[in-house]
C-alpha cells in the first residue's frame, strides 16, 4: 500500500510538471518580447543578405504588420521582387523569365502570407485559428528542443516547431513546400537571436532541402514602426 500511494504521489507531481503545448507557446512568446508587443508595431524594415550558391547577394523586406509584406534582393543589379498587400500577391523575376509583375499562385500566396505578420503562426496560433499539439521531444544539434505541430486553419498545413527547453527560443521549423514543381521537406533553422526595441528575431535562417542548405538569410538590421508608403507593395 505504502508503495502504492508513493506511485501515486509521484504520477500526480510528474503530471504537475509536464508542460502543454499552449504552455510551451506562451513561454516562446515571452522570451520573444511577447505577443501583445508584437501586435503593436505597425510597420519594419528588415535589411541583410541572402546567401544562395556561394553568393551573397543584398536584400530589403518591408512589413505593414498584418497586412503586406515585400522583399527585394538585388542580383547583379536586377531586382528579384515578391511582394504581398491584403490577401493579393505579385512577383518579379526576371532571371526565372518573369520580367513584369505577375500575380502569385496560390501555394505562393500562403508562403508569403505569414511573412506579413511580425508575430510567427505558433505565437499567435488562437488568434488566426491554427492548431497546435505537443507531439514529443528531440534533439536538435544537441539543444533538447520540445516538438509542437501546427496545423494551418486556411490550408492544412502542417508545420513541426522545435522550442528550446532551455530559452524557448524556436531551434528549427519543418514543413513541405513546393519547390521547383515538386514538393519537398523544408528546414528552416534560426540562429543569432538579437533584441530590437523589446523584440527578439533570429538574424540568421538557413534552409535546408534533404539535409542539403540551399539558402541562409542573414539580417544586419531592422528598423520597427518606420515610415513606409503603402504604394511599395502595389503591383
Amino acid at each position: 500500500m505504502k508503495k502504492l500511494i508513493i506511485g501515486f504521489l509521484s504520477f500526480i507531481t510528474l503530471a504537475a510538471s509536464a508542460q502543454t503545448a499552449d504552455e510551451i507557446v506562451q513561454k516562446y512568446a515571452a522570451a520573444m518580447g511577447g505577443l501583445d508587443a508584437f501586435k503593436k508595431v505597425q510597420t519594419a524594415k528588415f535589411t541583410g543578405s541572402v546567401s544562395v550558391q556561394g553568393n551573397d547577394l543584398p536584400m530589403t523586406m518591408q512589413v505593414i504588420n498584418n497586412r503586406a509584406v515585400r522583399s527585394d534582393i538585388d542580383v547583379m543589379g536586377t531586382a528579384v521582387t515578391n511582394s504581398y498587400k491584403d490577401g493579393k500577391g505579385w512577383k518579379l523575376n526576371p532571371f526565372a523569365g518573369i520580367e513584369t509583375a505577375t500575380d502569385m499562385e496560390a501555394a505562393e500566396l500562403n508562403d508569403i502570407r505569414g511573412l506579413a505578420s511580425l508575430a510567427s503562426p505558433l505565437m499567435d496560433y488562437k488568434n488566426q485559428g491554427h492548431t497546435v499539439e505537443l507531439i514529443g521531444q528531440e534533439d536538435v544539434d544537441g539543444v533538447k528542443t520540445f516538438k509542437l505541430k501546427l496545423t494551418a486553419k486556411e490550408d492544412g498545413r502542417v508545420t513541426i516547431y522545435f522550442i528550446s527547453a532551455a530559452d524557448s527560443h524556436i531551434i528549427k521549423a519543418s514543413s513541405k513546400r513546393m519547390m521547383q514543381g515538386a514538393e519537398a521537406e523544408v528546414e528552416t533553422y534560426f540562429s543569432e537571436v538579437k533584441e530590437f526595441g523589446g523584440l527578439k528575431f533570429a538574424m540568421n535562417r538557413t534552409q535546408k532541402m534533404n539535409g542539403n542548405v540551399f539558402q541562409s538569410i542573414q539580417y544586419n538590421n531592422i528598423e520597427l514602426n518606420v515610415k513606409i508608403a503603402e504604394t511599395v507593395f502595389d503591383k
